[in-house]
């Protein structure tokens, strides 16, 4: 450990500011891309001090996996030989109900995973994830939800685990232990999301505030997230959108730094959702530009942001060169980043990965067999007593609406074939 130490500071003393500032930043795979191969002329001009992370190398709907996890290799190649200090990127991919690629399996949504009450599905379930995103090259995956649904009206209810804080809490140790692993060497980091009390926003609109007491946040929301910290050592969390009391998860040092690490002693690293750092000046209003929003974001505890490079860019670097950020707050958030990077093993030589390997991971027949298992598992049966209009001699039933023949909409929201 004191070895590992002291590489992380040895390194962090040599990167200039910029270097510091690009590695707490994300760019999308396809920005690299020219007629569909990888760049070089795009990486010096986009990336030329490195970067935090790839965000969704095989996001790509015209390509298959082993074309986007060649392109991920020549990505690696070029920081560890183009760039001064040789860090190669977390590459980031979806993979709630299956990995979010064109030919993986597709497994139940997660409000069905919730139906089985069996962990140990899940955890054998993610295990494969596990596999398939090392396979193409990947390094974390943004699962799973943890959020409590408390209005049916709210649109993400089905990547939840349901209403029930405990069965969160289980389902969500099984998920993040058969994803990680036992060693991140060859595991795959889980993200803890939406940091916290997503599902419970005003009218059931997504992003829309949350009204509840500090007894509430503890004992329902935070509950889940504490779980996959103490027990599951969990790797990464993802703030929420919205705001809680007028505070925005984005911001909020109560939430990402007091509780998460202060209380719960966690050192993964903080990602933010999608865009969620420039919402602060766009949404929630409590910043007038995206310099102020990076102060902000950085000051909460949120080290990277995703999915690409808007306020910790230039924005980032111009605050701590007006001295309005501490370039030790900086550096806090860095040494947690390259520290994740060395425990993925990703200053080892052995970064690079066998594309012709990656179609016999994808979606082999035990693959679909366990799909199959968690599906008939997750059945709830409903038996009529008599509520329902119904003959008791009934043949037929009609299923109809718009649904009703599209296969389509049986998926989840984050399948492939849907997302």
């Amino acid at each position: 450990m004191e070895k590992s130490i002291h590489f992380i500071e040895q390194l962090l003393s040599q990167m200039t500011l910029e270097e510091k500032v690009a590695q707490l930043c994300a760019i999308h795979a396809h920005q690299l891309n020219e007629n569909g191969s990888f760049s070089i002329s795009k990486a010096q001009n986009l990336i030329p001090n490195g970067i935090g992370q790839i965000t969704r190398l095989v996001g790509d709907p015209d390509a298959e996996p082993s074309e986007s996890a060649a392109k991920g290799n020549a990505i690696q190649h070029f920081l560890k030989e183009k760039t001064r200090l040789k860090i190669p990127a977390i590459i980031h991919e979806e993979c709630l109900s299956g990995l979010t690629a064109r030919g993986t399996t597709v497994f139940p949504q997660a409000i069905g995973l919730a139906s089985t009450f069996c962990p140990e599905l899940i955890e054998k379930m993610t295990t494969i994830i596990r596999k398939q995103i090392r396979a193409i090259g990947g390094h974390q995956g943004l699962a799973p939800v943890l959020d409590i649904p408390r209005d049916p009206r709210w649109g993400r209810t089905e990547e939840t685990f349901g209403e029930d804080p405990y069965l969160v809490s289980r389902l969500g140790v099984a998920y993040i232990q058969g994803l990680q692993g036992n060693d991140l060497k060859t595991g795959v980091i889980a993200t803890a999301k939406h940091f916290t009390a997503y599902g419970i926003s005003e009218g059931g609109r997504n992003m829309g505030p949350a009204r509840l007491g500090k007894r509430e946040l503890r004992e329902v929301f935070l509950f889940p997230f504490e779980v996959a910290v103490k027990e599951a050592q969990v790797g990464s969390v993802m703030n929420a959108y919205h705001d809680i009391d007028g505070i925005p998860c984005t911001a909020s040092q109560f939430l990402l730094t007091k509780v998460l690490r202060e209380e719960w002693g966690f050192t993964g690293i903080v990602v933010s959702d999608y865009e969620a750092i420039k919402m602060l000046e766009t949404l929630h209003h409590i910043a007038q530009n995206s310099k102020e929003a990076a102060i902000k974001a950085l000051q909460a505890g949120i080290d990277i942001e995703l999915p690409e490079i808007i306020c910790y860019g230039e924005p980032l670097l111009e605050a701590v060169r007006e001295g309005l950020l501490s370039e030790e707050l900086l550096n806090e958030a860095v040494r947690r980043v390259l520290t994740t990077k060395m425990l993925l093993g990703l200053f080892e030589e052995e970064i690079y990965i066998n594309p012709e390997q990656i179609p016999s991971v994808m979606d082999p027949k035990e693959n679909r067999q366990l799909a199959r298992e968690i599906a008939q598992a997750s059945l709830v049966l409903l038996k009529n007593n008599g509520l329902l209009p119904l003959k008791k001699d009934l043949k037929t039933l009609a299923i109809i609406g718009p649904n009703a023949r599209e296969g389509l909409h049986l998926h989840g929201d984050y399948s492939y074939a849907v997302h």
